[in-house]
Formats: C-alpha cells, sequence, structure tokens
C-alpha cells in the first residue's frame, strides 16, 4: 500500500473535515465509503470503537480522530499556514466549543427523538445558537475566516456542522441574522475544495461478505 487508506462516510461531519483536510493537503489517499449498517471487518480491526474517519497509513499505522487525521495532513508541510493560524486561541477555543457543547446540542435538534427529555427542539436549537453560532457571527464580522483574511483548518473543522445544523431547517437559518456567519458557510458550500470532498469514493467491502 503506497497511499493512506481513509474509511470514511461522505455525510458524517467528523469524516467530512478530515477529507478537506487531506485535499487541501495535496495528499492522495484511497477513500472507502462504509455503510453505518454493515461497518467492514478490517475497519473495526483497526479501530473497534467504529466510528469514522479512520485512516491506515502505509507504515502501518492508524489514526481514528478527525482532527489528528487534520493534524497529520496540514502539519507536515503548511505552506498555507492553514495549521498555524487555526493554533490562534480564539481558534482553539472554537474548535472545543463545537466538538463539545454545541455537537451534544446538534445532536438533540437533530435527532429530538433520540433525545427525549422536558426540552424541545426548539430549546436545544436556541441554545446551540448561544452556545457557538453567535461567537461565530460576531468573529467572522471582523474578519473572513476564522483564522484572519485567510482560510485556516479551524474553518473547516466547524464548517461541516455549522452545515449540518443549517440542514435541519435551512429556511429557519436563513432567515436569521447570522450575516456573516451565513457568507462564510455560503462560501465554503460552494467551494471547490467542499465540492471534491464530497465526490463519491469506492465503497468498501461489506464485513461480513458472503
Amino acid at each position: 500500500m503506497q497511499r493512506p487508506l481513509l474509511y470514511t462516510y461522505r455525510r458524517c461531519p467528523y469524516a467530512m473535515r478530515a477529507r478537506m483536510a487531506l485535499l487541501q493537503a495535496g495528499i492522495e489517499f484511497d477513500a472507502h465509503e462504509i455503510s453505518l449498517r454493515d461497518k467492514p471487518a478490517a475497519m473495526l480491526e483497526l479501530s473497534p470503537k467504529g466510528t469514522v474517519p479512520v485512516m491506515l497509513l502505509p507504515d502501518g499505522r492508524v489514526i481514528d480522530e478527525s482532527l489528528d487525521i487534520m493534524r497529520w495532513a496540514l502539519e507536515a508541510s503548511d505552506e498555507g499556514g492553514w495549521w498555524q493560524r487555526a493554533q490562534a486561541a480564539s481558534c482553539r477555543v472554537l474548535v472545543d466549543i463545537n466538538d463539545g457543547p454545541f455537537k451534544q446540542l446538534l445532536d438533540r435538534y437533530k435527532y429530538p427523538e433520540r433525545h427525549p427529555s422536558g426540552e424541545g427542539q426548539a430549546f436545544h436549537r436556541a441554545e446551540a445558537v448561544k452556545c457557538l453560532l453567535i461567537a461565530l457571527d460576531h468573529a467572522l464580522g471582523r474578519q473572513a475566516f476564522l483564522g484572519g483574511d485567510e482560510p485556516c483548518a479551524a474553518d473547516i473543522a466547524i464548517f461541516p456542522f455549522v452545515r449540518q445544523f443549517r440542514a435541519v431547517d435551512e429556511a429557519w437559518f436563513d432567515a436569521q441574522g447570522f450575516h456573516a456567519l451565513q457568507r462564510w458557510l455560503r462560501g465554503w458550500l460552494e467551494s471547490e475544495l467542499f465540492e471534491r470532498c464530497m465526490k463519491k469514493p469506492a465503497k468498501a467491502p461489506a464485513a461480513n461478505p458472503p
């Protein structure tokens, strides 16, 4: 094997940001699209937790956390400064919020039936807005990207989750006053990097082939 092998799922935001980082870094890789209902045995052997992305490197090392894949891809050859700019304290805080409390609220907003509680879907939506989206809109009102005038790893680390949030109720999201955030999101949705990221890869073998 000469190229990294990436087990991925096209719509998973964690896998999405890993693919975008690899593409931005110009790293050629083999992407295997998995079925969440029939995960490949080979992937589970590499990472028993069974979540994507999982990347097998040519030297046999396994990386099964999306931010670690991003770091591996962008840090080694960071001529464009994508990883360096993302190390600013403001970016690191936003990524931590995104991956922690915002993701929890996003899951409850997107799948309210899976998280029965006294609070309804609208509550979790409002809490998610307060948790992260207001801060993102303010940051992007001052500069084009989260790391400044040029994009960085923090942008592609957070973008797939904001995209997923909007997809729950696009009309509602688009009617809000998050003008800077909406501009930023639209820019990523229309970018060549995202278009390449969303091309369908080959499907990995079934977990239990006949």
